[in-house]
């Protein structure tokens, strides 16, 4: 079965039920997106599927085949980090960061559908569990990292111009 994962196109040799999160770990040693509860829930395992938030530990990995797939190891751009992961570590998001993976890749999808969320919006929307209670970090991370796409948006417009 071929996945494209991150850009890339992997051959995996396994069952069709067996869940993605385990094909991303122990197939491809892609250990970023972490196991939390084996039922979909916490959203620990969360990647992108064809840029929707998806929680993987449930999720066969037949049910991909043909999607884009993107981890917490493809949301970087040449080695940078994404403007979410930037506002984590400005903000010292993560207690113990078990969460954190998950929880970047629901935040990544949010601003992707919503450039300028809400506290409201963030509440609805991202409904990972983090363990260690950090939400306010998170929802000011959030929003720090919706300002600056907004601002990197905004130059390359004038750029353009």
């Amino acid at each position: 079965m071929n996945i494209n994962i991150n850009g890339k196109e992997h051959q995996v040799n396994v069952e069709p039920g067996m869940p993605l999160l385990w094909v991303l770990r122990d197939e491809l040693n892609m250990t970023g997106t972490k196991y939390g509860c084996g039922v979909s829930a916490c959203g620990a395992c969360t990647v992108l599927i064809d840029g929707k938030a998806t929680r993987t530990c449930t999720l066969a990995v037949a049910l991909v085949e043909g999607k884009a797939i993107t981890t917490i190891e493809g949301i970087g751009n040449n080695g940078n980090l994404s403007a979410v992961q930037e506002a984590w570590i400005a903000h010292q998001v993560p207690q113990c960061g078990y969460c954190q993976s998950g929880m970047i890749m629901a935040a990544e999808d949010l601003l992707n559908n919503i450039p300028q969320p809400t506290e409201k919006d963030i509440r609805e929307k991202i409904t990972n569990i983090c363990r260690c209670g950090t939400y306010n970090r998170i929802f000011e991370a959030i929003q720090t990292a919706a300002k600056k796409r907004a601002s990197s948006i905004d130059q390359l417009s004038t750029q353009k111009n």
